[in-house]
């Protein structure tokens, strides 16, 4: 499989997730004001979502493609029921 465009961004806003995590732990941790963990746990919720719209971009762009150029209908139809299957999970 070749080099997925987003993969220095998915990584970069991994990192800064991870960042996020720790500090709402934190936040717990002091016993901080439950509105401000709050919003600080739909921040990472949005970044999340972002992450994966890079993602299922890079499937489509990549895996999606490739099924389709290959004129296999058998893995045209497994991808594609791939992307639907990660487009349900990601509307949730």
């Amino acid at each position: 499989m070749q080099e997925k465009q987003n993969k220095a961004a998915i990584q970069k806003r991994l990192a800064r997730l991870e960042g996020q995590i720790r500090g709402i732990s934190r936040m717990v941790a002091e016993d901080r004001y439950c509105v401000d963990v709050l919003a600080q746990t739909a921040a990472v919720r949005s970044a999340l979502k972002a992450v994966e719209r890079l993602l299922i971009e890079d499937h489509t762009n990549h895996c999606l493609e490739a099924a389709i150029l290959s004129g296999d209908p058998d893995e045209q139809r497994t991808k594609f029921r791939e992307m639907v299957a990660l487009l349900e999970k990601a509307r949730d």
